[in-house]
């Protein structure tokens, strides 16, 4: 190899490196812990809606958080799964059982003196009734009280072929609970045959703009039992209200827990098109995705210091992005996976 030939190879190679260094200055993406609570570079508007974003963010997923910690250990099922392993379930759902504190109407015809309107059952699940005295009936449906009040009046020789009639007043004994992205979460009690619709509607219906489109029941099986377990059944909510999906629209038991989160949102603010909340889409969704959903950069965003501000393991960290190094220079791979609740900030550029 001549002189020149070297010559010109050298150049070569230092145009080729001086032009990557160019390219691609520093690290694409570069992670930092946030340690006295104060994000550098970002202007006054800019930190107070990270803040704005951040108490929102605390008031609507705090209970959320907790209650999916539970959810995340608790065995769950689809609907689908459920309802095949649990057949039984469709069977003794179907009528209501008496309990403790229940108020009611029994009826016995042609015979006025033995009728009342007003039986309270006790805490032990007894109730008295004329000419037979105490009898036990919590966990019985009102059509086996009927039959256990004409036999017990037919054993005591007082009427042979009695016409009784068992009715609930007042359902007093079993409950459930409605929690999450409803207009009016709270315990309320169990009437008979009630459904998911049913419970949604005495809740004042979902609170759609922060409900996501899924919601789950928190069941317990085989209540006071040494097999008492709690199980998840997972529920398309979607499915449910707009597409009037009767399978999912279960009856609800004693204890049960409906459960409706708050849709899981990522922020993204700046110089972006369309700045705002976005729902998390389904599945996974990168850095580059986000700002597409945005609308993409505006004309004087500072594209090459996006950052990323997410709350990990109780550490709050800064995640920047070079977003035309993964654009233009063909470094896809190292597009940065968004993580629901985070804060994508694009700065302006003034240069």
């Amino acid at each position: 190899m001549n002189a020149f030939t070297l010559l010109r190879l050298l150049i070569v190679i230092i145009v080729y490196v001086g032009f990557s260094a160019c390219g691609t200055t520093g690290d694409v993406v570069r992670v930092t812990n946030v340690k006295s609570g104060q994000i550098n570079g970002l202007t006054e508007l800019e930190l107070a809606k990270i803040e704005e974003i951040k108490k929102a963010r605390e008031n609507y997923q705090g209970f959320d958080k907790n209650l999916s910690n539970v959810i995340e250990t608790t065995f769950s099922f689809s609907v689908v799964e459920y309802l095949t392993q649990h057949p039984e379930i469709k069977r003794s759902s179907s009528e209501y059982r008496v309990g403790a504190e229940d108020v009611l109407i029994i009826t016995v015809y042609e015979e006025e003196d033995l009728s009342r309107d007003a039986v309270r059952v006790s805490g032990d699940g007894y109730i008295s009734f004329p000419l037979i005295g105490r009898i036990m009936i919590s966990k019985l449906t009102t059509s086996e009280i009927e039959e256990l009040i004409k036999l017990k009046l037919a054993e005591n020789q007082y009427l042979l072929d009695a016409h009784v009639s068992v009715m609930v007043k007042e359902y007093n004994s079993q409950r459930f609970l409605v929690l999450g992205a409803v207009n009016s979460p709270g315990s309320y009690s169990l009437s008979a045959k009630e459904r998911v619709l049913d419970a949604i509607s005495r809740a004042a219906g979902v609170n759609l703009e922060q409900a996501s489109k899924r919601a789950m029941i928190i069941r317990t099986l085989d209540a006071e039992t040494e097999d008492e377990r709690k199980v998840v059944i997972n529920i398309d909510l979607n499915s449910l209200l707009a597409k009037g999906d009767q399978i999912s629209n279960l009856c609800l038991m004693d204890k049960d827990l409906l459960y409706i989160p708050t849709a899981e949102h990522i922020y993204i603010i700046g110089q972006v098109m369309s700045p705002g909340a976005y729902t998390m889409p389904e599945g996974e969704i990168t850095l580059v995705g986000a700002i597409g959903m945005a609308g993409g950069f505006t004309r004087i965003a500072a594209r090459n210091k996006t950052r990323i501000i997410r709350l990990e393991d109780g550490v709050e960290k800064i995640i920047e992005v070079k977003v035309d190094a993964i654009t233009k220079a063909g470094k896809k791979i190292q597009d940065v996976q968004i993580k629901p609740g985070d804060v994508i900030v694009v700065p302006e550029s003034f240069f």
